[in-house]
């Protein structure tokens, strides 16, 4: 078996600057690998990890230092196996899924072991701003019944922001995410702001690598993994101190890993989330499949973007839902 290889980047411009803790974006590149096997073809896009920089000029080099042994014929055991988790593994595992489908002549989804797909209800994501600008943006998400904020680090600032989008959205189920933006210290000030206003998950609350910072500090709501597990021997490693796991394609290095941590994270008593790195719909689509085997999911990247693929997933009255044509199907 030999396969074609094609390799490319895009920019993916955002169609407004996009702020979290520490960080603003206005554009979110991806790295995007095609497999063709005479008329079969697979597609997998990717953005990386840009906290672990893991970004897609690096990504890109790592594939093309591959060619040969991907062109020579792989799988995604195999390509699980070669490279670590991460964005250049994403691409090409999600190629490969894409790929065995058409392959088989069976969807992706069947390959994954499921009887059938649905729509999913999907958070929106409000970038940290103003809290008055941010209550305006989550109330412009046309029937949004989900809505994600991202936070600062600032705690008075941030227990403002939540007033304020709970008071525009009062039937709305609220997530925040605080991008490693909280310590020891400063949490306990926050935690009873959220309480107040009944959001119902905190994500990511302190840096990678200090999860000790939680100890001793009640968890109120659940608290989400997020920077903190990337892939699933970290996992296994830090799952005692959070409540739900958000797997990311990116992070954990293709959709083969993600069912993985699914599982896993299941075994172990905690429910399961799917998040995204932006992206477009080429990207959200393997993660729709992982969605169907989440608690909560988080999928809005194309949202954000200047301009989307045509054909594309769906938003409508807040659920997310991924034509055949999209990818994965024969």
């Amino acid at each position: 078996m030999s396969l074609q290889l094609e390799l490319h980047n895009e920019p993916l411009p955002l169609s407004a600057p996009f702020r979290i803790s520490g960080y603003v974006f206005d554009a979110m590149p991806a790295t995007v690998a095609t497999l063709r096997d005479g008329d079969h073809v697979g597609r997998g896009e990717a953005a990386g990890v840009y906290y672990n920089d893991d970004r897609p000029e690096g990504m890109l080099a790592t594939l093309e230092s591959m060619r040969s042994r991907i062109e020579a014929g792989i799988d995604r055991a195999t390509a699980n196996a070669l490279l670590p988790a991460g964005g250049a593994r994403n691409a090409l595992d999600c190629a490969l899924w894409e790929l065995d489908a058409r392959r088989g002549g069976v969807p992706v989804w069947k390959l994954a072991g499921l009887d059938r797909v649905r729509p999913l209800l999907t958070t929106f994501t409000v970038g940290a701003d103003d809290p008055q600008a941010m209550a305006e943006r989550a109330a412009a998400f046309a029937g949004a019944r989900a809505l994600k904020l991202k936070l600062t680090g600032e705690a008075e600032l941030d227990g403002a922001r939540v007033r304020a989008v709970r008071r525009r959205c009062p039937d709305a189920w609220i997530g925040v995410d605080a991008n490693q933006g909280y310590d020891a210290d400063s949490l306990p000030e926050l935690l009873p702001v959220l309480v107040a206003e009944n959001v119902s998950l905190l994500e990511q609350p302190c840096r990678r690598g200090h999860e000790a910072d939680l100890d001793g500090i009640e968890r109120v709501l659940p608290f989400a993994a997020d920077e903190s597990i990337l892939d699933l021997a970290e996992l296994e490693a830090r799952h005692h101190r959070f409540d739900v796991i958000n797997i990311k394609l990116d992070k954990c290095g293709g959709l083969s890993e993600g069912l993985r941590m699914a599982r896993r994270a299941r075994e172990l008593g905690k429910r399961v989330m799917v998040g995204n790195m932006a992206g477009s719909s080429l990207a959200m689509a393997p993660a729709f499949v992982l969605g169907q085997f989440c608690d909560v999911v988080d999928l809005d990247g194309p949202v954000f973007l200047k301009a989307d693929r045509k054909p594309g997933v769906v938003y409508r009255d807040g659920y997310l839902d991924c034509p055949a044509e999209v990818w994965g199907s024969p």
